[in-house]
């Protein structure tokens, strides 16, 4: 693989750190270990070290040559809170904690590039190195940005990047417009009036009552967004009742709405509450909802994707960088950095062998073939954006 050849010279030294951090990992907001290892090992470059900001945030500074322009790389530390089946040296030392995503892998990436690109400085301007915690589901990068991420480290754009299992390593994708979806959270408590549960009509049911809204939810997507719309509404949990033979009083359901577009997202939000509520009421129950928009959705600049793609065909070649992947319904909290800034997220091939499970299983593990392939990618991007000598 056309790789930087200082950075392939270090890629056993990577693979260390990505298998450190993979068997220690930390959930999100709780990552002082890696924290700790990622601040030592920029200052051990020479690079200028902030804390504190999301709490176990880091940002690693680095100036070049004399340049007034200056960019952010993104790479999110945090585990998930799961137990990992591996039995290889490096499998998590932390019950029900794990590397599901591939963060220890974009870690090293990151911290392979900041070493090359602090021995050689062959760019104009400034780099700004953002360690994320939290992107599991807690909205770590949307913490960093209300903290005044960028107010402290100005930037003109910034970029993400995340490994993809099933595409081979040595391959990129990235497109302009939506990469990955908003993500919704909501949940739906149906009162209703408990009884016996062989003296149904003493009570009102808010069982039956759940399970037809269940079902009427699913009209949302199919009658309600335009079809040419992509959009999912998943109810993924339901509880109700605590005895077999106790109607219960209350219902509740939880679970994710995935969309594109903001006008589809409130939409969705408003036929949600009707359904919900008009169904209820039908039967003489209440609906209780709560809607909740977590994260927006991760869409790319088009001239920053440009730029992005370009720097990827440098190291892997033009015709091994996607231009027009289909978008994911997953979402990713780097979308709150995008809002903010223009800039573009791309995806870096995990392969399809051995720990090229799809992310978020219990048997995954970051390819460390592909990290020199990510170094090189955040480093050239970097000579790319920054060039010496331009005026």
């Amino acid at each position: 693989m056309p790789v930087i050849n200082r950075i392939a010279e270090f890629q056993a030294e990577m693979s260390a750190w990505r298998r450190d951090i993979h068997a220690h990992p930390e959930l999100g907001f709780e990552e002082q270990r890696t924290a700790d290892l990622v601040a030592q090992t920029l200052a051990s470059f020479g690079i200028e070290v902030q804390r504190g900001l999301a709490q176990t945030g880091v940002v690693g500074t680095l100036k070049g040559a004399a340049g007034a322009r200056a960019i952010g790389l993104r790479a999110d530390m945090d585990a998930l809170p799961m137990q990992e089946l591996n039995g290889f040296e490096h499998r998590s030392r932390n019950d029900g904690r794990m590397h599901a995503c591939g963060h220890d892998g974009h870690t090293a990436m990151l911290l392979g590039a900041a070493k090359y690109l602090a021995e050689t400085r062959n760019f104009a301007g400034t780099v700004h190195f953002i360690f994320q915690p939290a992107e599991e589901g807690l909205g770590g990068g949307r913490a960093m940005v209300e903290e005044g991420l960028f107010e402290r480290f100005p930037v003109a754009d910034v970029y993400g990047l995340h490994n993809w299992p099933g595409m081979p390593v040595g391959q990129f994708a990235i497109r302009p417009g939506p990469m990955m979806a908003a993500a919704d959270l909501f949940e739906i408590a149906i009162v209703g009036h408990g009884a016996h549960g062989a003296m149904p009509h003493l009570g009102v049911d808010p069982v039956v009552v759940a399970a037809e809204i269940v079902g009427a939810l699913q009209s949302i997507v199919s009658r309600t967004a335009d079809a040419l719309e992509a959009a999912v509404v998943s109810v993924t949990k339901i509880h109700g009742g605590d005895a077999f033979n106790v109607i219960p009083e209350r219902v509740e359901m939880a679970g994710t709405v995935r969309t594109f577009k903001a006008e589809l997202q409130s939409q969705i939000e408003h036929a949600m509450r009707r359904i919900a509520e008009g169904v209820a009421a039908a039967h003489g129950c209440t609906a209780e909802v709560r809607y909740e928009r977590q994260f927006p959705a991760t869409v790319n600049a088009p001239a920053e994707t440009e730029l992005a793609a370009a720097a990827a065909a440098k190291v892997v070649g033009a015709d091994k960088v996607a231009r027009d992947p289909a978008p994911c319904m997953g979402s990713e909290d780097f979308s709150f950095m995008l809002h903010a800034k223009p800039g573009s997220y791309i995806w870096m091939g995990n392969g399809a062998g051995e720990g090229g499970c799809h992310l978020h299983n219990p048997r995954y593990d970051f390819n460390d073939e592909a990290l020199p392939l990510g170094a090189s990618y955040w480093a050239t991007l970097v000579e790319s954006l920054l060039p010496k000598g331009a005026s």
